[in-house]
């Protein structure tokens, strides 16, 4: 038997017939690739562990003609502070799917799976707002995907940035690829206005290691700019369909709603 041991998360699984499970692994080593665990539904299973969504670790494989197997797992981290809540479950569920469909079979995933791992790792600590991990995911996903935004000139007229404040006060388009200058504007039809903070957290976002990445925290309104970044940078680069997004945003508008209803209530 050919085995070989493979460092990755799992994306997602799904129950095939009585007892086996079929998961979406993303490795370091292979990209995404699916494989099945049998026995993974037993309650004694020794790969019960393996099947669970995000769960971390290294995979043995065995390789067959069509498909791999799971042969044995040591999963290192299970993530149960994000699975403990419904919001954050989902958050982590939607950055599997952008992985997915990010990645194919065979292709280079180290710093992907990077991210993953430490945008899981980022949900779980409570200080830092899961709208700003989700928004620095996105981000920094596009940029493993070849999608690196040009923050530091004007992506028109090349010119590079001397001062922040008086060379870009014409903002940022998804469609263009990054910063546009103040006298380049007119050239785009999706320029999104966003202030000298915002610009600088996006320069941090492509720029910094993984490790690096969730190391600030923004104000509100340039949060809410880094969040129009984001969206409209995934809606320009990455068009799956993601069923987690569509809870998630059900979710967030239940929460805004009632979060406005008790400051109403408040006030009176």
């Amino acid at each position: 038997m050919n085995l070989e041991t493979v460092t990755g998360m799992v994306l997602s699984a799904m129950p095939i017939g009585e007892y086996d499970k079929r998961i979406v692994l993303l490795t370091k080593e292979r990209g995404r690739i699916s494989a099945f665990a049998k026995g993974a539904r037993r309650a004694n299973s020794a790969l019960m562990a393996a099947g669970q969504p995000f769960a971390f670790g290294t995979f043995t494989l065995y390789q067959g003609r069509n498909s791999y197997t799971v042969n044995s797992a040591e999963i290192s981290n299970y993530f149960e502070e994000v699975k403990g809540d419904l919001i954050k479950i989902t958050y982590a569920s939607y950055f599997c799917e952008v992985a997915a469909y990010l990645t194919y079979e065979n292709m280079e995933a180290t710093g992907l799976l990077k991210l993953l791992y430490q945008s899981f790792v980022a949900l779980a600590f409570p200080k830092i707002p899961d709208e700003l991990v989700r928004d620095i995911f996105e981000i920094k996903a596009l940029c493993f995907n070849g999608e690196m935004p040009e923050m530091f000139s004007c992506v028109k007229c090349k010119r590079k940035q001397k001062d922040l404040h008086q060379v870009f006060l014409g903002g940022f388009s998804s469609k263009a690829g990054g910063m546009i200058c103040k006298e380049c504007v007119s050239q785009v039809s999706d320029l999104l206005v966003i202030s000298a903070t915002t610009v600088y957290a996006l320069q941090y976002i492509v720029t910094s290691s993984v490790e690096k990445l969730y190391t600030f925290l923004l104000e509100p309104d340039s949060l809410r700019e880094l969040k129009e970044v984001a969206k409209q940078y995934m809606a320009c680069y990455a068009q799956g369909q993601f069923h987690s997004l569509e809870m998630l945003d059900v979710f967030t508008s239940s929460f805004e709603k009632e979060d406005f209803r008790k400051q109403k209530r408040l006030e009176k």
